[in-house]
């Protein structure tokens, strides 16, 4: 995508305009109260949802996590998360948007293997394709392959959100130049999900030119969440204005500041 003039550009998904950049989970957490907190520290406006553990009204009678992120305050999104089917995901994505007053934003994901969490590409194209079809605006999760990414935003997914590393596994970005391959050649928001473990690997995602950055574990299981969020929120705002910015060339020899050219000696 390219960059705006201003430092303080929206993110547009499915044509809602965000302040913040940061997208934030909901899992992990010890209870309510710390997801409140972190999501408050973090200043996300989009935060996404496991259906399948968390109660969002399915389970009457018991805590409802919009009683705490209420949807008239955060974009909920609800996630597929341990969905290995195409079924299951559209299943879900279906049950979500009945729970939510027809919502119509979802992240798909669909699962190829339960160690690594990597996408089944064959079932994510399927399940988008379907869930465009009916109506839902997709936001998918992919591995970090440029024609992958290509086709998604061809079937009409809103935002592509290819992994910098397995899920949970905080290893960082791993591939950038396939990252900057996908940005590059988008028209619609890239966001980087999965595999962020520190603000360092969020400043980085953001430089490359990423619009955003989802991301859980390194937040809900850091020593202090709270403390991490905030940190994350700092790094996402860093890395976009650097990237607007526009970073100076790599050089192998010294550029000096105050250079002697032209001096009197």
């Amino acid at each position: 995508m390219n960059p705006s003039s201003q430092p303080d550009d929206p993110l547009i998904i499915a044509g809602k305009s965000y302040r913040s950049r940061l997208l934030t989970g909901t899992g992990k957490f010890t209870d309510f109260e710390q997801t409140r907190l972190a999501t408050e520290a973090a200043g996300a406006q989009i935060v996404t949802v496991a259906l399948r553990r968390s109660n969002l009204g399915q389970n009457p009678g018991e805590p409802n996590l919009l009683d705490i992120l209420p949807p008239d305050r955060y974009t909920i999104l609800p996630n597929t998360a341990g969905c290995y089917t195409t079924a299951d995901a559209v299943r879900t994505c279906q049950l979500a948007r009945e729970l939510l007053d027809g919502h119509k934003l979802v992240k798909l994901e669909v699962l190829g293997d339960p160690k690594t969490l990597f996408p089944d590409v064959l079932q994510t194209v399927e399940a988008a394709e379907i869930l465009v079809r009916d109506g839902f605006d997709v936001m998918v999760y992919t591995s970090d392959d440029p024609i992958l990414a290509r086709r998604l935003e061809q079937i009409g997914c809103v935002a592509v959100m290819p992994l910098a590393a397995p899920i949970g596994s905080g290893l960082g970005i791993q591939n950038r130049w396939n990252l900057l391959e996908i940005i590059e050649n988008a028209k619609v928001p890239i966001l980087v999900d999965a595999g962020v473990g520190t603000a360092s690997d969020a400043a980085i995602a953001m430089e490359l030119g990423c619009d955003g950055v989802l991301m859980n574990t390194a937040i809900a299981s850091a020593r202090n969440p709270v403390l991490m969020a905030s940190a994350m929120r700092k790094a996402i705002e860093a890395g976009r204005e650097a990237f607007l910015a526009g970073r100076i060339p790599r050089r192998r020899n010294a550029n000096a500041s105050s250079p002697i050219d032209g001096l009197f000696f």
